[in-house]
């Protein structure tokens, strides 16, 4: 499936559930990653069951699971969207255009 067709919710889950998958991988008890993330045993397990964290939080599960890297290209802007052929590069946008 597309994740162009997936809910926020589903996307959620199935980061939790790759998250799981590290933790386990790294032979780590919930309580174990908890201590060594510093985010609380209560966030991670509802983490792992619902999917729903605090983006801090979630870097620092992260970073523990080293992890931290896959999110150097969230929120990129495609090539798509540069104009290769424009002989000036174009002005950072500042703000939007829509209320």
């Amino acid at each position: 499936m597309s994740i162009m067709l997936k809910t926020p919710a589903e996307i959620a889950l199935e980061i939790a559930h790759r998250a799981k998958t590290a933790r386990l991988n790294a032979n780590l008890s919930q309580s174990g990653l908890a201590e060594r993330s510093g985010v609380s045993l209560g966030s991670l397990k509802r983490f792992e069951s619902t999917g729903q964290i605090a983006l801090e939080s979630l870097l620092k599960i992260a970073l523990t699971l080293n992890c931290l890297n896959d999110f150097n290209a969230l929120f990129l802007t495609p090539v798509s969207h540069i104009s290769l052929f424009s002989p000036h590069a174009e002005k950072a946008r500042k703000r939007g255009l829509l209320k």
